[in-house]
This record gives C-alpha cells, structure tokens and sequence, in this order.
C-alpha cells in the first residue's frame, strides 16, 4: 500500500469532512468513525430488482449532517492543526500534498467552518461522527433528515481512533441504525455508504467490499475496510452499511489523485469502533494502554536468526526508560509474541491489543528470548506515560548487517567519528564506512553511517568485535546474521541471510 501510495505523482489521501472560512462555500478535508444502538425498522437487503431502497428507507433517516464552527489557528500555528491531517502528513512523507477544494486561509481569529456526517445510534439523541469533523469547534449544529435543525454537545472525543460521539435533544425519540458484524465482511459484499458529500445533501452510493485489514499508519487502529462505493468530501462519519441494513463501518478517508472519489475509499470497522464508542458515550472519553516499546516486523531471515520458526511476533528495536515494559523486564532483542491469551503475528497485533488495554491492567506478555519463550508480567500504563508505541522506520526490514561477507568496510566511532555524523559520546559500536552495491547489505538497505550496535545480541563496541561476531555467525551456520542498527535517532533489527552473500 505505502510504495503503490509514493509512486503516485500527486496521489492524496484525504478527509471528507468539507472546511470553510467565514461564511464561504464548504470546502474540503476527511477521516472517520460511528457509533449505532439498537436498530429502528427491519429491511431484507437486496430486491428481487436489485434495488436497494428497502435499506435507504429504513437507514436514511438516521443519516446527519454536522457542521461545526470553530476559531481558525493563529498564523504562527499554521491551518495544519488537527491530528488526522498530521497523520496524513506523515503517511506520505514530507511532500506537503495540498488539500484539494482548500478554503483560502484563514486569518488569526477568523472563524473556519466544517461539515461532515454522522449516524443516530439512540432514540434519545447520541449521534457518531468523526473526532476530526468536531475537533475544537466552539459550535455543533446537526440537521436531521428531515430537516430540522437542532444544537448538539460534545460527549467525548477519542483522536487516536478518529471517532467522536456528540448529543442532541429532540422532542420525540430519534430514528437509530444497528450495529452489524464487520467481522463476517467478506470481499465481494455489497455495501452502501450514506452521507452528505460536498454539503448537497443526504447522498447513497453502493458498491463492494474491496479489501480488508488496510493499514494507512494513522493509529494504533488501523484496520480499514477498503471500498469502491464513491464517498467524498462531507461524507465523513456517515455509516457504511451491509446487505441488511445495519452499520458495518464509519466511512472515512478516500485515495484520491484528483481530490475526487477514485472509488478507492476507506471505512472504519464496526466492530472495531463499538467498544470505542461505548467508553465515549459512559465516560466521555478514553485512555489507551501504553507499553513503551519501538517495534518491527520479523521478517522470514530475522526468524531464521532468532530460531523462530515462522515470521511472525513483533521484535523490540528499543524500550522506552521508565516505561511499564522496562519495567516488566522486556528487552530489546526480545519478540514479542503474545499478550495474554492472543496471538501477535505483526506489529500492528501488538499495538492494537496494547491500546484495547485499560491504564492498571496487569497483563501477561510472552516473548521469545534466546531460543525459548518467556512470560513477563507488565502493568499496563495510559497515555501520560510516554511516547506512543511506534513502529521502527519506513524500510526498518532492509536495513542490516556489516561484516566483511556481507559487503561493507567499518570503522571505529573515533570523536572525528562522531563529531562528524553526529553521535553522542555514550554511544558505542562500529560505523559503516561504505558499502558494496552489489554485496547483500546493499541490497538490505544498509547505509555508509548507520551505527551497528550489536551482532546477534551480542553488544559491540568497536569494528573488530562486529567483524568477530559476523564471523562467528557464519561459523556456527547459521541462516542469517541479526544486526541492531542505529539511524539518526532510531534503532531497528535487521537480518541480512548467509546464503545470499
């Protein structure tokens, strides 16, 4: 997903949560989430005809729209100032790919406007939308489906998980859609997501299921359904429902190179967002678990160096000083391959069941170290306590080794050394002087200026013991050759095979 995103020229991921200045036309911006009780009029999915009009009978009504005001940023602040978009940033690097549709910018105390869309999921008035369509408003209007327009409050907001649940009170109970049971999405279903695109009013389109478990790197919740039915700007926070009418997802952020829907287009699980929601609706908001690690994935020759005997777990590139997992005694080179009873198979695993976890629970977390498996008892920190989990850097997997039989020269971190690649005096290891282009840690990805700091756990301080170390690898036969490096500021594994040298 991410290299098909970078060989784009202009290719965007955006919000549908369309933003204004002023009284100007609604513009544009996306993310998403929903929320959903129990269920208002039964529908039987599909006509013989093909049509869907049983499910946007029953459904429609409880669609909103919601626009929100709020002050624009200072000019020193810039007009970057909610999450998702620093999110989306990151996702595609520094490149700075400009919003499409974008509402001039707005000047120090100006008022911004949003829209966006959210479903009823109470009689009583609980509506769910995105974090990102209400974020630091200071107004929340919500126009029903019928047209009436009514004042709304903020009940909680969960940034992380891009979901927010907002309140009105209305004279007569409400109409609700369900919650359905995303996990039994199959690609190939028909789905249909509703909403108010642009700001012309409730809107539904239909299409498939295109993929499942689409990772964008905006949180720890990352599991989106991937679908081709068109959404757009303003459909933020709208439901995405299934053949019998109930809510299988909040839609979310398209792929889009023209500002358009591609038919590339993204939706929160239900599944995923119930329990959110219900946390939001009870305490008006919600603190994830924290571990303190950074994590990669264990790729087929990382496994063969560890004795693995498939690639899967998350492998500890740093612990976090002071956090819950330095202090259960979980180390780097260690692999973490379960928490409690459920299985970790990729990074993603571990930092979803981690921010599933409450602040103070005790957990068991089992890691493979040394050739066997290890259970730590770890209590669980919040959001407070540290930096968020992390995954090592953008190609973490191909960075590796040095050694003679892998194609690299090493040095030793001399003070010139270090004053002139920027390494601090308490860091030891050999620096990587050159490498051969067509040697396997070129190819790995290693560069001139990574630091090894260890050789199959083995710490090393100069580039004679790294040398020893490779060596000794290759003597015992062993597959591959784990190296820890150093880049910059991050540190990760990297596994460079034997057999390819």
């Amino acid at each position: 997903m991410t290299n098909i995103i970078k060989s784009r020229r202009r290719a965007a991921l955006l919000g549908a949560a369309i933003i204004a200045v002023a009284a100007s036309v609604p513009l544009a911006y996306q993310t998403s989430s929903a929320f959903a009780a129990p269920a208002s009029a039964s529908v039987t999915g599909v006509a013989a005809n093909n049509s869907f009009s049983s499910i946007v009978d029953a459904d429609k009504p409880a669609v909103v729209t919601i626009v929100t005001k709020m002050k624009a940023p200072a000019q020193d602040e810039g007009d970057d100032n909610s999450q998702m978009q620093e999110q989306f940033k990151q996702f595609f690097g520094e490149q700075g790919i400009p919003m499409p549709h974008q509402a001039p910018e707005p000047q120090s105390g100006e008022r911004a406007q949003a829209l966006g869309s959210g479903f009823i999921v109470s009689p009583d008035g609980y509506i769910v939308t995105n974090n990102h369509v209400i974020e630091n408003a200071i107004d929340i209007k919500v126009t029903l489906d019928d047209g009436t327009e009514l004042a709304a409050k903020l009940v909680g907001a969960d940034p992380k998980a891009d979901l927010a649940v907002v309140k009105v009170d209305a004279k007569n109970p409400l109409p609700t859609v369900a919650w359905g049971d995303s996990d039994k999405l199959r690609l190939g279903d028909q789905v249909l997501a509703i909403g108010n695109p642009f700001g012309i009013g409730t809107t539904v389109t239909a299409g498939i299921v295109s993929a499942r478990g689409r990772d964008l790197h905006s949180g720890p919740y990352d599991d989106f359904i991937q679908i081709d039915a068109p959404i757009n700007h303003g459909n933020s926070g709208g439901p995405l429902v299934g053949s019998d009418g109930k809510v299988v997802g909040i839609n979310t952020a398209i792929y889009s190179p023209n500002g358009g829907s591609v038919g590339v287009g993204f939706a929160i699980p239900a599944d995923e967002a119930k329990m959110i929601v219900a946390k939001l609706q009870k305490d008006g908001s919600i603190d994830h678990g924290y571990l303190g690690v950074q994590i990669q994935a264990v790729s087929q020759d990382v496994a063969d160096a560890l004795g693995l005997a498939k690639p899967a777990g998350a492998l500890v590139a740093d612990v976090t000083k002071g956090s819950p997992a330095a202090d259960a005694g979980i180390k780097q080179g260690d692999t973490i391959t379960a928490v409690g009873e459920k299985a970790v198979s990729t990074p993603k695993d571990l930092s979803r069941l981690v921010a599933d976890l409450s602040p103070g629970d005790k957990q068991t977390i089992t890691v493979w170290r040394d050739g066997k498996s290890v259970d730590l008892k770890v209590a669980i920190g919040g959001n407070d306590d540290g930096k968020p989990q992390q995954a090592a850097f953008n190609g973490a997997e191909k960075a590796t080794p040095a050694g003679p039989r892998i194609g690299v020269s090493l040095a030793d971190l001399t003070p010139q050394v270090r004053e002139r690649i920027g390494v601090a005096k308490g860091v030891e290891g050999a620096v990587v002087a050159d490498v051969s282009p067509d040697k396997p840690a070129a190819e790995a990805g290693l560069e001139a200026g990574d630091i090894i700091l260890s050789v199959n756990g083995k710490t090393i301080h100069d580039a004679s013991e790294a040398k020893t170390a490779v060596a000794a690898a290759a003597k015992a036969e062993k597959k591959s050759v784990l190296l820890l490096i150093q880049r910059g500021d991050n540190k990760t594994f990297v596994a460079v095979p034997f057999s390819a040298a």
